[in-house]
This record gives C-alpha cells, sequence and structure tokens, in this order.
C-alpha cells in the first residue's frame, strides 16, 4: 500500500509539477510517509520512473485495444489506435514521464520500456494483415514509431 501511495503521489507530482517536482522528499509528502519511507522501495529517480511505466503500460494498452475493438473495420481500428495514443500521450503525466526517462534510466530499464512498447505493436498487426500488407508487423512497427 505504501508502494502504490508513493507511486500515486509521483503520478500527481509529474502531472502538475512537471520532472522537477518529483523528488523524494514531495513523493514521500504527498504520500504521507517519512522520506526514509521512499528508499524501503526506490533508490534512485530512475526506479520510481521505471515503475510508474512497467505499472501503468499494461492499463495504455487494454484502454488502445478497447478502443480499437469498438471499431467495425480494420482501418477505423487502425484510426482508433492512432488517435487513442496521440491523446495518452499529449496527456501532461505522460509527457513529463517520457522525458524524465530520457534523463533517469538505465540501459536495462529502458529495454524493459521498450519491450513493453512491443505491446502495442502486437495490437495493430491484426487490423493490418487485414487490409493484406505484406509485412504487417514491419509497419505496425514504423506506425508505433511514428
Amino acid at each position: 500500500m505504501q508502494r502504490a501511495a508513493l507511486l500515486d503521489a509521483a503520478r500527481d507530482l509529474l502531472a502538475q509539477g512537471g520532472i522537477s517536482a518529483v523528488t523524494f522528499s514531495a513523493m514521500a509528502e504527498r504520500a504521507g510517509l517519512a522520506r526514509s519511507s521512499v528508499y524501503e522501495y526506490f533508490k534512485t529517480k530512475g526506479d520510481v520512473v521505471e515503475a510508474l511505466a512497467v505499472e501503468d503500460f499494461p492499463a495504455a494498452v487494454n484502454d488502445i485495444r478497447g478502443v480499437m475493438l469498438a471499431q467495425p473495420t480494420p482501418e477505423r481500428q487502425i484510426a482508433a489506435y492512432v488517435r487513442r495514443q496521440l491523446e495518452l500521450v499529449s496527456q501532461p503525466g505522460h509527457r513529463n514521464l517520457l522525458a524524465l526517462s530520457a534523463l533517469e534510466l538505465d540501459g536495462t530499464a529502458r529495454d524493459r520500456i521498450r519491450s513493453a512498447h512491443s505491446l502495442l505493436v502486437d495490437l495493430v498487426v491484426g487490423a493490418l494483415r487485414r487490409l493484406g500488407h505484406a509485412d504487417a508487423r514491419a509497419t505496425a512497427a514504423e506506425l508505433q514509431g511514428a
């Protein structure tokens, strides 16, 4: 429960104050915990960023999947895929998390987050195949990259 409270605090701080607002002191205060409690769960700010990404990513994938499945055609599914991702990445917390991850994460953490993004690519492969794309996976990766 304490870890969840700290992550909720980090999300709020990112959304409200940006990267500079995410400090262990601010997280602890927002969560109603002692600053030393933060160190029981996270050693660095990068650990917080990684935990947020790993925890929040499945919900985003499910959200995008739901928006896609509500569409009747592959073309509309792909449009919904793009539109929903643009909506999600425009949210302040996500933008700040991306900026923070570029500064704070080590290579291993970046690799874990990068592999999680492959779940997004998987979402659109089926729609692209139904449209006749010869290499749907490569096209999906390009779409996701864009």
